[in-house]
């Protein structure tokens, strides 16, 4: 059977899929989620409708990286079959990883954490084929990484990539504004973590006024857990009122290698002990 590919002709052939392992650093989450069982019934009726994209990996024999089709071939595993069909093209990894990005980011509901890497990864690509990586967003044209956003939008974008995992989670989770995330990829990794403690005990995400005067802090060199914790402790319009509690006065009370999810846990059973002795005490009055 021939099918038509970007203007070129390639014979789909049936493979193994066994045989096809993931892109490396592929950016794009493949979540066993309603749309993935979606798509198993439907190769399940119907089989792999649309060939996945692969190219041959470099001295191992009879070996592919899947270029486009991760959740097609994950799909098709849950539908129990052993092989799909594939266009096999025989490209580098960089002109792969062009193609990868390209052929995805048109899908509905990706997650900020999947574009930022994606245009990472495209990024790296163009720059190891003799691109300049300090031209993104100044002398590059934007279609050489994204034909929908401006080059400025797709740097903010990929300053996310330094972001750690537990705020990269919030933002994909809605929880926390991308103006906000691009603020704090700025931060190096330990006051990322630190921040990211202070926001559990505090349970906010900053504002972007907020993370201005974060990042502002830091390029300052004035940015410690006592300066995080005065920042985040501000009232923010419309918020619900807070009670505070200053870490030096319940620090003492707890272990130091405790984290602020057990000590949460811990004073919240402190509290329902000392509800319970106060209500032992009205019912023996």
């Amino acid at each position: 059977m021939i099918y038509k590919y970007d203007n070129m002709n390639h014979e789909a052939v049936c493979l193994p899929i066994g045989q096809l392992y993931p892109f490396i650093r592929h950016p794009y989450q493949v979540r066993d989620d309603a749309e993935m069982e979606e798509l198993t019934e439907s190769i399940l009726e119907n089989g792999v409708l649309s060939p996945v994209i692969v190219r041959p990996l470099e001295n191992r024999e009879n070996e592919f990286e899947i270029i486009s089709g991760h959740r097609r071939v994950r799909a098709a595993q849950k539908a129990g079959l052993t092989q799909v069909p594939a266009f096999v093209f025989d490209i580098s990894r960089e002109e792969a990883a062009v193609l990868l990005v390209d052929s995805n980011l048109h899908r509905e509901h990706l997650l900020p954490s999947e574009k930022a890497f994606a245009y990472k990864l495209k990024m790296d690509a163009l720059s190891h084929q003799g691109q300049t990586s300090g031209q993104l967003g100044q002398k590059w044209s934007r279609d050489q990484i994204s034909d929908s956003e401006s080059g400025r939008q797709v740097q903010r974008y990929i300053r996310l990539t330094h972001l750690n995992r537990e705020l990269l989670d919030l933002m994909d989770q809605g929880k926390m504004a991308f103006s906000v995330g691009v603020e704090l990829s700025y931060l190096p990794g330990d006051l990322q973590h630190l921040l990211r403690e202070e926001m559990e005990i505090f349970d906010c995400t900053p504002s972007y006024s907020q993370a201005v005067r974060l990042r502002k802090a830091y390029n300052d060199g004035f940015l410690d857990m006592e300066m995080i914790e005065a920042i985040l402790g501000e009232p923010k319009p419309n918020q619900q009122e807070h009670i505070r509690l200053k870490r030096e006065n319940f620090a003492k009370f707890f272990p130091s290698h405790y984290t602020p999810a057990q000590i949460e846990r811990d004073i919240l059973k402190g509290l329902e002990l000392l509800k319970r002795q106060r209500d032992r005490n009205r019912d023996s009055r």
